[in-house]
């Protein structure tokens, strides 16, 4: 047997050839077809007696065909291995014509696409900015009127009065624009009164634009339009009502306070007010910093020069998504798919460089953090704790322990993340709780 390896191209393809000869498989294929005599049932012989010469007739070529893809098969993982060659994908057989009936020395070859080295461009000259939120007084004014509106007490009225939320029908006939809304009518900037004493089945006619002040935000958040389409409505629209809203305020008291944050977390309105902000903060804090991840994995894909093997990544694709994808599919996507391979290389090269490792007990932790938080018990005893171990450890073991290697994925990104963040320069954006509400964060 002959193996060898040819770096096609500048693109990290390459072609394994594998060179077999009789010598190399003929007793093995003697040894099975003596295996298949004793063990055959053919009509005329006892079992253990069919003759070896009747039997390389009736199965010899597919014997041949078996042990030939077994060695060959073995040959080239052994020779990936041996050589230590990182591999995109696995290897891809060149279509060749064989003939088992005749030939006695064959020759098939594999396209490899090989993982190139790179360098990873961290240090004092990487820097990707973390959105710094700071809470404005509209942030935290909507935060108790929500809080109001879920805690207090909820009347459906006849007729509506200023500040309530109204729902029903919003129409624009010369756009054909019709969508069911939820109008807060506290928001409104202009012509507020016209929603004064209207009851279900009344129609309004209004300026959209005009009563939101020209808003997009307030129009969009409104009609469930994009922020771009919201900026561009014009014209009169209907509103037909269905139904009113009206919430009145709780007070603040010792059953709101445990209502909102459990009982007795906070025992006054000062100690509230301070739990509410701190909360909103928190919130803010964990979104600021999945942006800052999603930024710092979209440079580090841009910024990391690696010579990928196109042709065979194309190849591959298709390939590996036999029937699901086309070829025009793959060139159409084909950015989208070589970023999502440059992110798991790297990645990769983190968790081999680093020696990060992922253990039992992480997994089991962060699964029944999970399994809590969805009962809204973040922090329990340790003896309540130990009761959804039974609960976490079933879960994983669900979908043939595909769940438990999903975890195990999401820890490891994790780690990877955090590893990074600590090569990098992190610089603080700062800016209103709003204006990170209304800025789409990449």
């Amino acid at each position: 047997m002959d193996i060898t390896l040819d770096n096609k191209d500048e693109q990290q393809g390459a072609l394994l050839t594998v060179r077999l000869t009789e010598a190399d498989y003929s007793e093995a294929v003697e040894k099975q077809i003596k295996d298949v005599s004793k063990r055959a049932q053919i009509k005329g012989f006892r079992p253990g007696k069919v003759p070896a010469a009747l039997v390389r007739k009736m199965y010899g070529k597919g014997v041949l065909v078996d042990e030939i893809n077994k060695q060959l098969n073995s040959a080239v993982d052994t020779y990936i291995k041996e050589n230590k060659l990182r591999l995109l994908g696995e290897p891809l057989p060149v279509p060749a014509s064989v003939d088992f009936d005749t030939q006695k020395d064959f020759e098939f070859q594999f396209e490899l696409g090989l993982v190139p080295d790179f360098s990873l461009p961290t240090g004092d000259s990487f820097e990707v900015e973390r959105p710094k939120v700071e809470l404005d007084q509209n942030t935290l004014d909507d935060t108790y009127e929500q809080i109001g509106r879920q805690f207090g007490e909820n009347t459906t009225p006849e007729t509506s009065e200023a500040g309530d939320y109204i729902s029903g029908q919003l129409k624009q006939e010369t756009t054909e624009f019709s969508q069911k809304v939820m109008l807060p009518t506290n928001k409104l900037k202009n012509n507020a009164d016209k929603f004064v004493g209207v009851k279900a089945g009344d129609v309004v006619s209004f300026d959209l634009k005009d009563a939101f002040g020209g808003d997009a935000t307030l129009i969009a958040n409104f009609t469930g339009l994009s922020k771009e389409l919201a900026a561009g409505v014009d014209g009169e629209y209907t509103f037909e009502v269905e139904q009113i809203h009206r919430s009145q305020q709780s007070e603040y008291n010792q059953e709101l306070f445990d209502k909102v944050f459990g009982k007795d977390v906070v025992t006054s309105k000062e100690d509230f007010d301070a739990k509410v902000r701190e909360t909103i903060q928190e919130n803010y804090d964990r979104e600021s910093n999945n942006v800052l991840n999603r930024r710092l994995i979209q440079k580090l894909v841009d910024s990391t020069e690696i010579n990928l093997p196109k042709e065979f990544f194309k190849k591959w694709l298709l390939a590996a998504n036999q029937g699901k994808l086309t070829k025009e599919q793959i060139e159409e996507h084909y950015d989208d798919y070589e970023k999502e391979l440059k992110w798991s290389l790297i990645r990769n090269k983190v968790v081999e460089e680093q020696e990060l490792k992922v253990s039992n007990e992480e997994i089991m932790d962060r699964t029944m953090d999970k399994i809590l938080a969805q009962f809204n018990m973040p922090e329990v005893g340790e003896e309540l704790r130990e009761s959804v171990r039974g609960f976490a450890d079933n879960y994983l073991r669900q979908e043939n322990g595909k769940n438990y290697v999903q975890e195990y994925e999401a820890i490891l990104a994790d780690k990877v993340v955090d590893n990074l963040r600590g090569q990098i320069v992190v610089k603080d954006q700062p800016m209103t709780a709003e204006d990170f509400r209304n800025t789409p964060q990449a």
